[in-house]
């Protein structure tokens, strides 16, 4: 089996009767648990209009975990680049390399991160995204390179910065483009599982070799919600399940706490959908766990398996990261 590396996908949730201080004081004290633990990176994803996820200005949250972090890789997952200027994420992903050295990952995507009224209120224009997104992820090298240093447009901080980019996607379309521009590629598996194994494969058979990534590369993000039974994780999930079933009902209500009984709280076409998006999702005690990301990796041979966890309460959470570690040390 390939050896792969665990990572952490972070969307700073808003939890009932909590703050947003109460969020980033928890994603920064999840952030130095991990990198006490040896995991790869911390990514922030970038949402809006949403009262459950507080990473909107997801530069800004990479900064204060970067700040509060000593070693561990803190970048986006991703920056949905199709709502910014590409020289403002020069810019603003130069000034955090600048701040913490070969640290700073630059993870893009093109889907809106939020509802269409809230994309039109960002800027977004829907008629030229698939067309644009491939020059915007070009225009970030070029600032990113010494050569522009000679351009009467120039990204400072940002040029000759050492930044990665990652491109993101959720189905086949960014696995092409990954393929073509010769860089990593992380799919959104913890929400969109349908394409991910033709996603893998068109990337696999078509990536043409890069200066600075001579392989192809692969992050699947998946849920991860470990306890120390398969019964209580299997009640932390329901903070998961809710979170999803609020996307179906259009509520963007804060997570909610675990309940004792989820079939009290959706019909049966909620929950064919629900489970359906969270296919892959590890739920479950030590052994659980371990043997359902045996089965993933023999299926999918990834880089990295990034981690999403939904549980309502920090330590909980804190713990179940610190399982998926103790798995992983013995699987390999």
């Amino acid at each position: 089996m390939k050896k792969f590396e665990l990572s952490v996908l972070d969307l700073a949730p808003v939890k009932q009767n909590k703050t947003i201080h109460d969020t980033f004081n928890d994603s920064l004290e999840l952030a130095r648990k991990v990198e006490n633990l040896n995991y790869r990176r911390f990514w922030l994803a970038e949402h809006h209009n949403m009262a459950s996820i507080a990473s909107s200005a997801t530069s800004v949250l990479i900064g204060f975990i970067a700040n509060g972090t000593k070693k561990i890789r803190v970048g986006s997952g991703g920056i949905m680049l199709p709502n910014h200027s590409s020289l403002v994420i020069a810019e603003q992903f130069g000034t955090l390399e600048s701040l913490f050295p070969h640290r700073i990952d630059l993870g893009v995507g093109r889907a809106p991160g939020t509802d269409g009224l809230t994309a039109k209120a960002l800027g977004r224009n829907p008629q030229n995204i698939n067309q644009h997104f491939p020059h915007q992820i070009q225009e970030l090298q070029r600032y990113f390179s010494t050569e522009n240093s000679e351009s009467l447009v120039r990204a400072i901080p940002g040029e000759g910065c050492d930044i990665p980019i990652y491109i993101l996607g959720s189905s086949t379309d960014s696995a092409w483009l990954a393929a073509e521009m010769g860089l990593p590629y992380a799919f959104a598996g913890h929400f969109a599982p349908d394409m991910m194994e033709a996603a893998f494969e068109i990337y696999r058979q078509n990536y043409q070799p890069s200066e600075k990534f001579p392989t192809p590369y692969i992050i699947a993000c998946v849920n991860g919600i470990a306890a120390e039974t398969d019964a209580e994780a299997k009640k932390l999930s329901t903070t998961l399940y809710q979170a999803f079933l609020n996307i179906i009902r259009n509520d963007r209500k804060p997570y909610s706490p675990p309940v004792d009984d989820i079939e009290k709280v959706w019909n049966y076409m909620e929950k064919t959908h629900v489970l359906r998006m969270l296919r892959y999702s590890f739920v479950g005690g030590p052994e659980k766990i371990k043997n359902e990301m045996q089965q993933f990796q023999a299926a999918f041979g990834v880089d990295e398996m990034m981690i999403t966890s939904h549980i309502y309460e920090q330590q909980a959470r804190l713990r179940s990261y610190e399982i998926f570690s103790e798995v992983v040390k013995e699987i390999f």
